[in-house]
């Protein structure tokens, strides 16, 4: 009798072993299993949303959310998985800097005050018409105008050989940029790697974040990956409408996104479709910097009333079927 009190004992502690040791591995290896599965059915879920968004067909996609565990008689599982796949209205997103072009200091300055006080939290302004040193006293200016709270970017549009885009990454280390936008030539992949390079072999002032470095027209001379391989950018600036299209642009995003480079998008001073394409790009990119978006007012007539219009430094993402729902039909 005792000794089958023992030999029950001993077997109620080996199936407590198991359980505790043996059976959350065994299940930890099939939710591993399952997140690869589900990472996959994603994966194929996008590709039919952009199938259907450029090409007007239907079809049906599905993804697997709950985990099944083995079946067990003396063992227990987690309770079974339940849950839903849902969307959910954007709303404003914050996805815009505002863009000033060349002037003197107080004129920059009063136009990057004026974009502050209609909502915009980030700057961008145009540097490399003037010498450096003039550009340098327009960037402080704007920085003492609008405060340390708004996000300054400075784009040189190539203007710039490596001598002076490295003096420039120097000089304007203290005004706090979040970036300066092609320094260099955009066919002058080398001088940026380079250039970047060097920027991260020296040491800065305490307290100070090197510049980073983005890359625009640089991508209209190289591909991404290329970019990418060379270490050449911290930021890479997308256009949609260059890229060859929305699906392209944002596949694009996730690249540069996996390889430790921020995506930003912005626009080729498009008409209204292709902004509005441009917005839903955005929009997808999650946590996406501000992007280049509001350039509407840069032309002087557009194809249609425009759907997301620029309000207080944001725009709403259209909801509606397609680009923008019926807003462009009346197009030919």
């Amino acid at each position: 009798m005792v000794g089958t009190v023992i030999l029950f004992g001993f077997l109620i502690v080996a199936l407590g072993i198991f359980q505790i040791q043996v059976v959350p591995t065994e299940n930890a290896n099939v939710e591993f299993e399952h997140s690869q599965q589900v990472e996959d059915d994603f994966g194929d879920l996008r590709n039919d949303v952009l199938r259907a968004g450029s090409t007007g067909s239907t079809g049906s996609t599905q993804v697997r959310l709950g985990t099944r565990y083995p079946a067990r008689t003396f063992f227990i599982n987690p309770p079974p998985v339940s849950g839903s796949l849902e969307t959910e209205p954007t709303g404003p997103i914050r996805v815009l800097n505002a863009t000033v072009g060349d002037g003197d200091p107080e004129t920059t300055a009063n136009a990057a005050r004026r974009a502050v006080s209609e909502g915009f939290d980030c700057v961008k302004l145009k540097v490399g018409a003037r010498s450096l040193d003039a550009d340098v006293e327009r960037l402080r200016a704007v920085r003492d105008a609008v405060g340390d709270g708004v996000s300054l970017r400075a784009d040189a549009n190539g203007a710039w050989d490596p001598p002076t885009a490295r003096e420039a990454l120097d000089r304007l280390e203290p005004i706090g940029l979040d970036y300066v936008e092609q320094p260099l030539p955009g066919d002058d992949l080398e001088g940026a790697a380079a250039l970047r390079a060097e920027r991260d072999g020296r040491e800065g002032d305490a307290g100070e974040t090197p510049t980073r470095i983005a890359l625009d027209e640089s991508l209209a001379h190289h591909s991404l990956d290329a970019v990418l391989d060379a270490g050449a950018a911290d930021v890479v600036v997308l256009k949609p409408m260059a890229l060859g299209g929305p699906d392209r642009a944002l596949a694009a995003a996730a690249t540069a996104r996996a390889a430790g480079v921020d995506p930003v998008v912005t626009t080729t001073i498009d008409a209204v479709v292709a902004r509005t394409a441009a917005v839903h790009v955005a929009a997808a990119v999650p946590d996406v910097a501000p992007c280049g978006l509001a350039t509407a007012s840069l032309l002087e007539a557009d194809l249609a009333p425009d759907p997301c219009p620029v309000a207080d430094g944001a725009v709403t993402v259209p909801d509606g079927p397609g680009l923008a729902g019926d807003a462009f039909d009346g197009l030919p």
